[in-house]
């Protein structure tokens, strides 16, 4: 997880007032984000909107929607890959798949899908194993703009090269470039991936539980907040799975030290994938 780190008081005062009137101006939560995250992510906002200070990014975020809809790019992060960490989508493959196999449906929860990059290796994924068909996959993320993104599916061509070697890596049973169209240097994937996806906006820091499901994948989300809010989404995500549930972080990612640590076991310490026991996890609240 982030190691913490220490700022002047009146940093720390500045962006605690910026925090509470995002959230008390447009219902957007970042304030169980990682202040050293927000810190550095916020700095690059202020460049772009040419504010000395944060108490003056403030006041433009307040008086212009347009400006807090730009700001939203910079207080999320958006930065992810097809199949990234290969070894991590070939044990869905050779480990849970068959366990999910038994379901005659399922239900898949993208948590922070950002620009789409993971749900299109799942439904590639899902596709290969021959689970599409029963599957229904919930790709939620805070950013409109990034839900946007994900369900046009349309990715620079200069990418594809290193979305093909983590294809191939993963275990892939075809070839990548059958699930996408090449022209004027972007790669467009097939609609048909997204027919049975629903991209809609959540967050964990305020929203609920919504749907029963079998699978949820949360990559490289829960280092960008602080533990409050780890635990509050590792508690969405425990009361989403069913019984018998898989719950998949990414590589930096742990249940180790959540309040939620008994609700699960470990199915693949390394590739951070851990299976929803019996014992009940308690409500959590909506206060981050």
């Amino acid at each position: 997880m982030i190691q913490p780190e220490t700022f002047e008081p009146h940093e720390e005062i500045e962006l605690d007032l910026f925090l509470e009137a995002i959230w008390r101006h447009y219902q957007y939560d970042f304030r169980g984000y990682s202040l050293g995250s927000l810190h550095r992510r916020l700095a690059r906002a202020r460049q772009r909107f040419d504010c000395d200070s944060l108490s003056q990014l403030q006041h433009c975020v307040l008086r212009d929607p347009a400006t807090f809809a730009g700001l939203i790019g910079y207080l999320t992060i958006q930065v992810s890959e097809m199949f990234r960490d290969p070894a991590y989508f070939r044990a869905l493959r050779e480990t849970v798949v068959p366990h999910l196999r038994t379901y005659p449906s399922l239900k898949v929860w993208i948590a922070g899908c950002a620009n789409g990059e993971e749900f299109y290796s799942l439904a590639i994924l899902f596709r290969e194993e021959g689970l599409e068909d029963r599957t229904i996959f919930y790709c939620t993320d805070i950013s409109p703009a990034a839900l946007a993104q994900a369900e046009a599916g349309v990715y620079e061509m200069e990418r594809i090269p290193q979305f093909t070697a983590n294809h191939r890596a993963s275990g892939g049973r075809s070839s990548l470039s059958d699930y996408y169209t090449a022209a004027y240097g972007r790669a467009v994937f097939d609609k048909s991936l997204r027919a049975r996806a629903v991209f809609a906006a959540h967050s964990l820091a305020t929203d609920a539980v919504f749907s029963e499901v079998q699978l949820v994948s949360s990559r490289n989300v829960l280092i960008y907040f602080d533990r409050q809010l780890q635990d509050r989404a590792l508690g969405l995500f425990g009361r989403s799975l069913v019984r018998g549930g898989f719950l998949g972080l990414g590589a930096r990612e742990t249940l180790r030290f959540s309040a939620h640590a008994d609700g699960f076991s470990d199915f693949d310490e390394r590739e951070k994938i851990y299976r929803r026991n019996h014992v009940a996890l308690d409500e959590v609240s909506d206060a981050a």
